[in-house]
């Protein structure tokens, strides 16, 4: 990474509050946190964005479209993180994830679950080509409104992340809590 991140040691004001919570919930300082680190107001706001979005989607579904659109770019990083992040908010359990990950087509899921992730990838692969129609299929779901916009947001809200950190080059961390199997399966090539 060409930029240079604040020092873990004598971090202070919001840069030590995003270090200390990464040790607290990881045990280290993760390279995405550090990027961010940079300029910590951006952060705050990202986390805003995500905070705003969430109680009307619920966590299942924010995680469905967020691991979508990051297989979509695609985002290590975010694969990675949100894989996790599914596992610990019981949105979806290690096997499904794992199922979800290689194929969400094939995954079990429900119709509006496919829906919301076939929505949010194509965000992040073809989003010149969506009209109303891609809206209409979650409405017929029973989206709301809010949702179909905070389903979108939250797939554009992946890209913003995923893409700063590539373009970045911040380098990928294994992520802890994750089995080998479940990470290899998180970073497969999307099927043709």
């Amino acid at each position: 990474m060409i930029v240079h991140p604040p020092a873990v040691a004598g971090a202070v004001g919001p840069v030590a509050e995003m270090y200390e919570a990464d040790l607290r919930e990881d045990g280290f300082v993760s390279s995405v946190t550090q990027a961010m680190a940079i300029n910590p107001d951006a952060h705050s706001a990202f986390e805003s964005l995500i905070n705003a979005i969430v109680p009307s989607i619920g966590v299942r579904t924010y995680e469905l479209a967020t691991l979508a659109a990051a297989r979509g770019i695609p985002s290590p990083h975010c694969l990675l993180a949100h894989g996790r992040k599914a596992l610990r908010a019981e949105a979806l359990e290690e096997d499904q994830l794992e199922r979800v990950a290689i194929d969400f087509e094939s995954a079990g899921l429900d119709e509006a679950d496919v829906a919301v992730m076939r929505f949010a990838a194509k965000i992040s692969t073809d989003v010149a080509s969506m009209t109303d129609a891609d809206s209409q299929v979650l409405r017929d779901h029973g989206f709301t409104d809010r949702q179909i916009v905070d389903i979108a947001l939250a797939a554009a809200a992946r890209n913003y992340l995923s893409r700063a950190l590539r373009a970045l080059a911040v380098p990928v961390q294994d992520v802890p809590g994750l089995s080998p199997r479940l990470a290899t399966a998180l970073l497969s090539p999307v099927p043709s």
